[in-house]
């Protein structure tokens, strides 16, 4: 039977933990953690943030900090896959870098080109200041070598169409080899959130690359993720992307987000791959 890999997003970057259930301390992360690999997660993909009093909105690279989380998921989850977030803006990228090294990631999430990141409130302001997600060249170039330094795969994360195709270029440019891409789906300048996108995503693939879909958004991404496990696409959910079942009510946690996308891999025929078999199909090292 085929099977489908499963990634929770634990926390994301700010979500504000005194208004969503969202955990934040390094105790939090591996319970969170091991509600949603108890409920099929072989990798979970990992933000980090201040662990001051009052200031776990914040995101932070301390290695220390970033070590103490991820030590703990691992602890908490044995054999999990740890998938890092990456994303800084502008060219310094020493910070995650310190981080990767220090905790070693058997996956990394390398934001694959340049987005106008935009959204407008209902009365069409602006949600936030525009402000551009910048992925130059030269920028995925030295997070790519940080990650082959480490060990880390990279996760190629596609906010729109020119993007993933711009990962068969680093392809040919010899920057990548064996791609695993992430249709990222929903930010409101980017793709959207669409089922029938995804047969010209896949069309758009390089040559025997992996992909899974990141689906942003309410209720509404949950006939994505089906379709998703239709086609073959490796699975991600959890609190960074969402805070709704497919019912529409809000998850207490990301045990339940993965539950319920676990049952669109069963509808479609699929079984639940271990953290031992998801290392096997994606080509990652065995489990310390």
């Amino acid at each position: 039977m085929d099977k489908a890999i499963i990634t929770c997003a634990v926390t994301g970057v700010l979500t504000d933990p005194k208004q969503h259930p969202v955990p934040v301390t390094a105790e939090q992360m591996a319970s969170s953690s091991r509600e949603a690999y108890d409920a099929g997660a072989a990798i979970v993909h990992l933000h980090f943030r201040r662990q001051e009093p009052g200031l776990g909105h914040l995101p932070t690279w301390d290695p220390e900090v970033c070590a103490a989380i991820s030590d703990a998921v691992r602890e908490a989850c044995p054999g999990i896959i740890i998938n890092m977030s990456t994303g800084v803006m502008g060219p310094d990228i020493s910070e995650p870098a310190a981080a990767m090294r220090r905790i070693k990631p058997e996956i990394a999430a390398c934001n694959a080109g340049t987005l106008n990141y935009l959204k407008t409130r209902s009365d069409g302001s602006w949600a936030w200041p525009p402000l551009v997600f910048d992925n130059p060249v030269a920028k995925v170039k030295a997070f790519l070598d940080v990650m082959n330094e480490v060990g880390a795969r990279p996760e190629f994360e596609c906010f729109d169409t020119g993007i993933l195709r711009s990962v068969g270029l680093f392809v040919e440019n010899k920057l990548a080899e064996h791609p695993h891409c992430n249709f990222v789906m929903g930010v409101a300048s980017g793709m959207a959130a669409d089922p029938d996108l995804l047969p010209l995503l896949r069309k758009w693939l390089p040559p025997g690359a992996s992909w899974e879909v990141t689906a942003i958004g309410r209720a509404d991404v949950w006939p994505l993720h089906q379709r998703t496990a239709e086609l073959g696409g490796s699975l991600r959910t959890g609190l960074e992307d969402t805070f709704y079942l497919p019912d529409g009510t809000k998850a207490r946690g990301n045990g339940e987000l993965v539950a319920a996308i676990a049952e669109c891999a069963t509808r479609a025929g699929r079984g639940i791959a271990s953290p031992a078999e998801a290392r096997a199909m994606l080509g990652l090292r065995a489990a310390g």
